[in-house]
């Protein structure tokens, strides 16, 4: 069934970078990625990986909840983006090109520079009420939803303002990675999944390890940790992710 696609998260994220006064290269620099990359997704020319958008959103100290959502209490607002573009020059990134990136005041995080269009509807909407909350009754095709350009989606299952965990419904499609040369990530909090259909293999520091229907996983997400399907048939979970601060 059809699912609601989120408005672009682009606009979300340079107004999240303008409100903690961040400059477009020196993001870039932080997380180790071009500042040509950062624009493009800025600007939704491009939807980034898994693995770039945690970079991203830890450098940014946001979570994956607010790009679907409001800002946390006691966190700066997204804002609004300025109408003015940084003056960087734009080229093209070769897919599979990658990169350590380290920021300053968290975790490195393994991020590709592979890059995919996303289109996204702004006047598809779940059942958001005016606080935030989705939900309590999620039906299959009013899930808010973030499409990635390494093969993987993201429905949002629902939503409980100020209680920050994701709690999404993973579909990787046949050759789908949380990144697009395959590196391994890390980010803050704790992450819990349960495979419904379908498998993956999921790198977990030194060890590998094969999920498939019924398997259930849980872990520090500060461990190095990348999941790929490896089959051609899609492979489906739902996962919860919850941030350390919570």
């Amino acid at each position: 069934m059809p699912s609601s696609a989120v408005p672009p998260i682009g606009a979300r994220l340079r107004a999240a970078r303008h409100a903690r006064g961040r400059s477009v290269r020196g993001l870039a620099r932080d997380i180790g990625v071009s500042a040509s990359l950062i624009s493009q997704i800025e600007t939704d020319k491009s939807s980034p990986s898994v693995a770039t958008l945690y970079a991203i959103t830890t450098a940014l100290d946001i979570s994956i909840e607010d790009l679907f959502g409001e800002p946390r209490p006691g966190q700066p607002p997204l804002g609004e983006a300025p109408a003015e573009v940084d003056n960087v020059e734009l080229v093209t990134v070769p897919e599979g090109a990658q990169s350590m990136t380290r920021h300053a005041d968290g975790p490195a995080v393994m991020a590709t520079l592979g890059v995919s269009m996303a289109v996204a509807d702004p006047a598809m909407r779940g059942l958001r009420s005016p606080d935030g909350r989705i939900g309590p009754v999620v039906r299959p095709d009013e899930r808010e939803l973030l499409t990635l350009d390494s093969g993987v989606t993201w429905e949002l299952l629902g939503q409980i303002p100020h209680k920050h965990v994701d709690f999404l419904l993973i579909t990787y499609q046949p050759g789908g990675s949380s990144s697009s040369s395959g590196l391994l990530m890390r980010h803050s909090g704790t992450e819990f999944g349960y495979v419904i259909s379908g498998a993956l293999t999921l790198k977990l520091g030194f060890e590998t390890h094969t999920l498939v229907a019924g398997d259930a996983v849980s872990f520090d997400s500060s461990t190095p940790h990348g999941y790929r399907n490896e089959t051609d048939e899609p492979a489906v979970g739902v996962w919860f992710v919850l941030e350390r601060s919570a």
